[in-house]
């Protein structure tokens, strides 16, 4: 979403002021939001929302360079068998979804692949990073991008979305279980103990918590309660530069020096084959 571009009225109608939760409305011309109360909020000049209360501040988010090596790799369809996925477990059930809340979309990539399978939906990314914030205004005319803390109280109406999405993201039960309409489902995306399992080793990368399902279980219950589980998973065959940007875009970034990566990169055979595999599991409130 271009600054000149309006709102997507039903993403809007989605939304509460951070400071008091009362609905919020476009400022003339689409130049920022403000509330019944009066608390306003700017609309940043390159179409994005930040929805915080005064003197707060999101929790730390992703870098310039991160959000660069993230829009530069999705952007290459490495990782559309995600989003394929991920869109399949969102369009199970009797009725299409209208309104999906994609918490700690990034660049709402995924988003915007999954709203392509809904074309009568609209969706908001909820971001603490207002790089990827910046990207994720442009991704789709159906899409309002909006700088928050995920482990706050969103600025979300209670009992608004249809879905809600964490791919790779936070997850914070209570707010999400609180957002959810009645019959509204949570998708979420998790590396599987095999995910990207090629580089882990000779370019000294995070490993997947083998007690990660049962982590992301102890963060949505007793709020939510778990649907159904899928896994995805495929070899990809990547450049030296492609598996550049894939390190680059994820939390590996913050530990690793730059030089250091590269050298290590350029001493894989190329291409190289990288294992993708996730886990999609789906949850519902239990209220």
């Amino acid at each position: 979403m271009s600054p000149g571009r309006p709102f997507p009225a039903a993403a809007v109608d989605l939304l509460a002021c951070p400071v008091c939760a009362a609905p919020l409305e476009p400022l003339p011309g689409d130049a920022g939001l403000r509330c019944t109360a009066g608390h306003a909020f700017d609309r940043a000049r390159q179409g994005h929302v930040t929805l915080l209360p005064p003197g707060r501040s999101p929790a730390t988010g992703d870098s310039a360079q991160m959000v660069a090596d993230r829009v530069a790799f999705l952007g290459s369809g490495a990782f559309a068998g995600i989003s394929r996925a991920l869109g399949d477990a969102v369009l199970v059930g009797e009725e299409p979804p209208a309104t999906l809340l994609d918490l700690g979309g990034g660049t709402g990539h995924h988003l915007a692949a999954v709203l392509d399978r809904l074309p009568d939906a609209t969706g908001i990314v909820l971001d603490a990073s207002r790089y990827a914030a910046r990207r994720a205004a442009a991704v789709s005319p159906r899409v309002l991008a909006v700088v928050a803390d995920a482990w706050a109280r969103l600025p979300v109406r209670d009992a608004a979305v249809d879905r809600v999405l964490g791919v790779f993201a936070p997850r914070n039960g209570p707010e999400t279980a609180r957002v959810l309409r009645p019959g509204g489902r949570l998708v979420v995306v998790t590396p599987a103990g095999d995910h990207l399992a090629e580089l882990v080793g000779p370019l000294d990368l995070l490993r997947v918590d083998p007690d990660k399902e049962a982590r992301l279980s102890g963060a949505l219950e007793p709020h939510l309660a778990p649907l159904a589980t899928t896994a995805h998973r495929e070899l990809l065959e990547l450049s030296h530069a492609a598996v550049g940007t894939l390190v680059g875009m994820g939390p590996h970034a913050r530990h690793l020096v730059p030089a250091e990566l590269a050298a290590a990169v350029g001493g894989l055979p190329e291409p190289v084959r990288v294992t993708v595999s996730v886990q999609i599991s789906s949850w519902a409130p239990t209220v």
